[in-house]
């Protein structure tokens, strides 16, 4: 939940009167090294150079604080985050801002994609004193840690002046800075409290439908995705719409999601020419992004363009889902078969300078020249006119119609338009890859390829592509033996050969998901025993007894100043709301109840808040589907059971789990009394309950209803 914290006006007050010029004042450049160079982070090594004495977070840093009785900055960001750079460049390389924290601070340099954790507490407290949050996120702490203000980027000035001002403070009348943080602790513990719900675990269907009226008025038919800008993917979002719409015969949604799944497709938020999607459009039409590209992004979309084509079979979608997969198999991955994290959305320019989105954009006469006789057709097709234009005569490529409209408009012939089109992007391809690319951050972080592996599973169950399952496996095993430990818990990092950092909830959260995907498409027990061994020990170590919940660190961990519990929704699912999900798959294959229990609790626990914001709880109404509607464990067994399995794959079938046994020798409860040496049958169960079994996919679709 965000809300205002009223207490921390004071201090509002006191910085309301600071200067907004900008001075140029010489910044001197100097090599020096902090304690960040020995650090493997891309974005605190980007730091490591600064005249700031940074170090990272941890014990060191909290002792020196206390011991010399300072405050700590705690600045957090991301390699690939545009804003922490010109923070970077304005303020931290100066040596005039550097010697005021050096002097009056201990500074601390956070990789938020490391540490989630002290992120989340710090955005926390931001978004209470300030009403928003956002990256760099910079907030100053008492020696303990407890926040006393706070903000996302400064311009140098305002940074200094602010510095200077809370020094004072501290220094003269240090007990108003207690006073405020005491305060600001007792909002944050008030943030995120989950109460326990008790009752029967029932859910009404009208919450389902009233959530979704409600959430559609902010719907943009005609562009896709919600009527503002930016405008962010947001998949699980639209997951979880795809799944309404299909299960309750809406087609009002189903066509919202479509649309946005095309518009998206079409627009300079995809990239055309190498594939995969940046992190969000700067406008309605989804046309120019902020080109950072994040693995848990395309993770993700892998998942739901192949969901929305077992939906409805666009060819736009098989073509994305491609595209993705190109750009993690180039960009993204590492030769042990983890994916990297991210790519920034800065490279350098023909001046040699940084410039957002350089490495992607187009000049008019950089296409002539590369394009020759075929220039006219991809100005038609790739809009190199004002629909398609950006800034400083730069295009971003955005198409406006479907393959098969562009070429019946242009009275072509299909298989030489294809052949035309995979010139084009062979071509600049080719002449992209000679400019300076953007930075890669090369960590491998556990969660996010948890994702990438339900992701890579869901494609190949929609496409039946052997690469795209060898990537998943590979991914996965990367996983098994580089990142569980000998006690079954979980790294969150892996860089240049060495796993660090204890992995929080998401981390579990989406590896557990991936391997139960990948039990359903490879019919491999093995993943289906990862996914329970790292279930029990999530359950172990990170319940919070009071409400059943899950805390976001594990009781292993250091502790902070609040230990929180991560509910609501973003971009990648809350770690609770996708742990209640495989507590929901992982009980009914299992036959483990107290799974099936504990999940519905979770959900009863925040249905009270879903329709205050139903964006922010899409995966929970997920969950609410299998509770409200019918719920399928599809069991196929006998010698052609896998041949079944992939006729069944071609079929959208979100309130269904489905486990295969193709030798006698398998056993789960699910499969008890159901060999038969002669045939192979499929079974339609429900809570344990089987109809009668079939022979054919044919038959056994229509016993699977809404």
């Amino acid at each position: 939940m965000r809300f205002i914290y009223k207490p921390y006006l004071f201090l509002l007050l006191l910085i309301s009167t600071l200067s907004c010029t900008n001075k140029k004042d010489p910044t001197v450049k100097q090599q020096h090294n902090n304690a960040l160079i020995n650090e493997t982070s891309p974005y605190l090594l980007q730091h490591a150079h600064n005249p700031v004495d940074w170090q990272a977070w941890g014990e060191q840093a909290h002792k020196e604080a206390k011991s010399e009785d300072k405050l700590m900055i705690v600045s957090i960001g991301y390699s690939s985050c545009h804003w922490c750079h010109v923070m970077e460049h304005e303020s931290f390389e100066d040596t005039a801002v550097a010697k005021v924290m050096n002097s009056h601070y201990v500074p601390i340099k956070v990789d938020r994609e490391e540490r989630p954790d002290v992120d989340n507490i710090y955005m926390n407290a931001v978004q209470l004193m300030t009403g928003q949050g956002g990256w760099p996120l910079n907030v100053i702490t008492l020696p303990d840690g407890r926040p006393v203000w706070g903000g996302t980027y400064f311009p140098k000035e305002n940074w200094m002046d602010a510095l200077q001002q809370i020094a004072d403070i501290y220094a003269k009348n240090p007990e108003k800075l207690v006073e405020y943080a005491d305060k600001l602790e007792q909002g944050l513990k008030g943030m995120g409290v989950i109460e326990l719900q008790k009752g029967p675990l029932e859910f009404d269907k009208n919450l389902l439908t009233s959530s979704i009226a409600s959430w559609s008025k902010s719907f943009d038919t005609i562009q896709g995705g919600m009527r503002r800008a930016p405008k962010f993917m947001m998949p699980n979002n639209y997951a979880l719409l795809l799944r309404y719409g299909h299960q309750e015969n809406d087609k009002n949604v189903t066509d919202f999601v479509h649309t946005t799944l095309q518009q998206m497709a079409f627009g300079g938020v995809y990239d055309q020419i190498g594939g995969g999607f940046s992190r969000y459009s700067t406008d309605m039409k989804w046309h120019v992004p902020h080109f950072e590209k994040m693995l848990y992004d395309n993770a993700q979309l892998l998942s739901l363009y192949s969901d929305a084509y077992l939906n409805r079979a666009e060819p736009l979608y098989k073509e994305t889902v491609y595209g993705i997969v190109d750009f993690l198999k180039r960009d993204m991955l590492d030769t042990s078969g983890g994916f990297y994290s991210a790519l920034d959305a800065d490279s350098m320019n023909d001046k040699n300078q940084l410039e957002e989105g350089a490495f992607y954009v187009w000049t008019e006469e950089e296409l002539r020249s590369l394009l020759g006789d075929d220039f006219p057709l991809f100005t038609e097709y790739y809009n190199i006119n004002s629909y398609g234009l950006w800034e400083h005569n730069n295009y971003v490529l955005i198409r406006q119609d479907e393959d098969v409209d562009f070429i019946k408009e242009q009275n072509l012939d299909a298989s030489a338009f294809a052949e035309k089109k995979e010139n084009w992007h062979k071509i600049l391809l080719e002449a992209r890859e000679k400019r300076k690319a953007p930075r890669l951050d090369d960590k491998i972080l556990t969660g996010w390829n948890g994702l990438t592996i339900s992701g890579l599973a869901a494609a190949y169950k929609t496409f039946n592509e052997p690469e795209f399952l060898q990537l998943a496996l590979k991914n996965a095993r990367f996983i098994v033996d580089n990142q569980i430990k000998e006690d079954g818990s979980l790294y969150r990092t892996h860089k240049n050969g060495a796993s660090t950092i204890n992995a929080y909830l998401e981390d579990y959260a989406s590896v557990i998901e991936g391997f139960i995907a990948l039990y359903e498409v490879t019919t491999d027990r093995k993943w289906l025993k990862e996914a329970e061994n790292l279930t029990n020990f999530a359950l172990k170590h990170f319940k919070n007894v009071e409400n059943g919940m899950l805390y976001f660190t594990s009781d292993q961990d250091p502790e902070l100043i609040i230990r929180n519990v991560e509910y609501q929704d973003n971009v990648i699912p809350a770690s609770n709301s996708i742990m209640a999900n495989n507590l929901f798959k992982l009980g009914h294959i299992t036959f483990n109840e107290p799974y099936v229990e504990q999940s519905g609790k979770m959900l009863l626990n925040v249905s009270k808040e879903i329709n205050t914001y139903p964006g922010g709880y899409s995966n929970w109404l997920d969950l609410m589907l299998n509770f409200t509607n019918p719920f399928y464990e599809v069991v196929i067994t006998g010698n052609q059971a896998e041949e079944k399995l992939e006729e069944l794959n071609r079929t959208y079938l979100p309130n269904a789990i489905i486990a295969t046994m193709n030798n006698p020798e398998e056993y789960l409860d699910l499969f008890e009394s159901r060999w038969d040496d002669d045939n192979t049958w499929i079974y339609i169960c429900t809570n344990r309950t089987c109809q009668r079994p079939v022979a054919s996919v044919k038959e056994a679709l229509p016993l699977l209803k809404n």
